[in-house]
């Protein structure tokens, strides 16, 4: 499994050193640069999947090569490393896009998982592994959807793979080219979200000492991932219902609109249509999220994904130091038993756990360490969970079928204001099948627009 780069940028040659050692054991491939204009240098010769910088540097510091950065990568994560003392330097720059910061001094393993959690998850060929029947017949709907350019709302528990498979349905798009930029709504505070969505013009608040676009403007023709949506607080919800609705947005203190030419996915692991009814959520931002509403399912549910998904988690987490060490037949069975409450991110940590564990080439049943308490069902059992799980998730899927349907017939109906006959032939149906179809939607509840001519 490839390796991902990371370019590491500290004036201070001892301490350059000594960090370049430790993402080194991180299982990251390094470059370093001693400044901003040599970082730049070193990006144009080489891919990098991330940069880690220091702030105070010369005669470019960290924040202007920060925003050299964003003018090119606006996808790229970018970790700013701070001095103790000088913490409104961080926040400084995150407000003008960096991904996140860490002070100094800090220990190995705070970098590690500092970069862990901003670094773009590795993939294997064709992005996606998929050895289940359940998750075949999920690609096969996304690659259709993918080729579209409809706004996509992934539902799912935490840790199912959410942002795996925007990023798939972005790299399988014809937006593949553009940038893929994401935001995790639940991260930010409040006061800062909506200035890192929209941007803002210098001087529009206290600490905006130079405009900065926001994470719209930043993924102009390619894809933006409003991560864990239902977090977003409710005045936020509608600034943002309305850039979705007219295609433009506007900076904090700016004076113009600015169109927009920006695919949404949005992803959350709540009960949306819960949030809707206990006024959590706002209804109209809801359906103008959810034309192409698509329910993940839990690993539990697609159990013929975990070993070959356990497999390359060994191979990443041996890279570069041994061969990674087979699965037993024991621990295989236990594998695919065991139901996996935390999804493909504690297979991630069962599968690293087991590394440290093993004592040689092989992986067995005792090496597993599961985090839940673990009782070994029958085969009937496992065999019947996973029938049901296909049978859930074929429900699912007819489900979201229906609404995005739903939402394209209403969509032509408004476009051709409401003219039945005009909206038949620009969908490439006859008026019969589309005054059946209307039909079906009015029993369902949906408000049919326009007249009958």
């Amino acid at each position: 499994m490839t390796r991902q780069t990371v370019l590491l940028v500290e004036d201070d040659t001892n301490l350059r050193q000594a960090l370049a050692e430790t993402l080194t054991l991180a299982d990251y491939d390094v470059l370093t640069a001693v400044d901003g204009s040599t970082a730049l240098a070193a990006m144009e010769r080489a891919p990098v999947s991330a940069v880690v910088t220091d702030y105070q540097m010369q005669p470019m510091d960290g924040c202007e090569l920060l925003g050299r950065i964003r003018d090119e990568r606006p996808d790229l994560p970018v970790l700013l490393m701070t001095a103790h003392g000088t913490v409104e330097h961080a926040v400084e720059a995150m407000m003008a896009g960096a991904s996140d910061y860490i002070v100094k001094p800090f220990d190995a393993q705070a970098l590690s998982d500092k970069l862990r959690k901003i670094m773009p998850p590795l993939r294997v060929e064709g992005g996606m592994v998929a050895e289940d029947p359940v998750t075949r017949q999920l690609l096969q709907m996304v690659d259709k959807l993918a080729a579209s350019d409809a706004t996509v709302l992934l539902a799912g528990e935490s840790g199912v793979g959410k942002e795996v498979f925007a990023r798939y349905i972005h790299e399988h798009s014809n937006r593949a080219a553009g940038p893929f930029v994401a935001i995790n709504c639940a991260a930010i505070p409040e006061n800062m979200l909506e200035a890192m969505l929209f941007g803002h013009e210098k001087g529009a608040f206290t600490g905006a000492h130079a405009s900065r676009p926001g994470k719209f403007e930043q993924a102009q023709g390619g894809t933006l991932l409003l991560d864990e949506i239902s977090e977003m607080a409710l005045d936020l919800q509608a600034k943002l219902l309305r850039v979705l609705q007219e295609k433009e947005v506007e900076r904090i203190g700016g004076q113009g609109a600015i169109p927009l030419n920006v695919r949404i996915v949005a992803t959350t692991n709540r009960d949306l249509h819960a949030h809707v009814s206990n006024g959590k959520f706002r209804e109209d931002l809801y359906y103008r999220l959810s034309v192409f509403p698509l329910k993940l399912p839990p690993l539990r549910e697609r159990r013929g994904d975990i070993v070959p998904l356990a497999e390359l988690f060994l191979n990443d987490a041996c890279a570069g130091k041994r061969p990674a060490p087979r699965i037993s037949d024991a621990a295989r069975a236990s594998l695919r038993a065991y139901n996996f409450p935390g999804n493909v991110r504690e297979l991630q940590n069962l599968m690293q756990r087991a590394v440290i564990l093993c004592g040689g080439h092989c992986i067995d049943d005792h090496d597993l360490h599961f985090e839940a308490p673990f009782v070994r069902p029958t085969s009937t059992e496992v065999a019947a969970s996973a029938a049901r799980g296909a049978q859930d998730f074929e429900k699912n899927l007819q489900d979201g079928l229906q609404t995005a349907e739903g939402q394209m017939i209403i969509e032509a109906l408004r476009a051709v204001d409401g003219n039945r006959k005009r909206a038949a032939e620009d969908l490439g149906i006859s008026p019969r099948t589309l005054r059946y179809k209307l039909a079906r939607l009015r029993d369902a509840g949906y408000d049919i627009p326009g007249r009958a001519g």
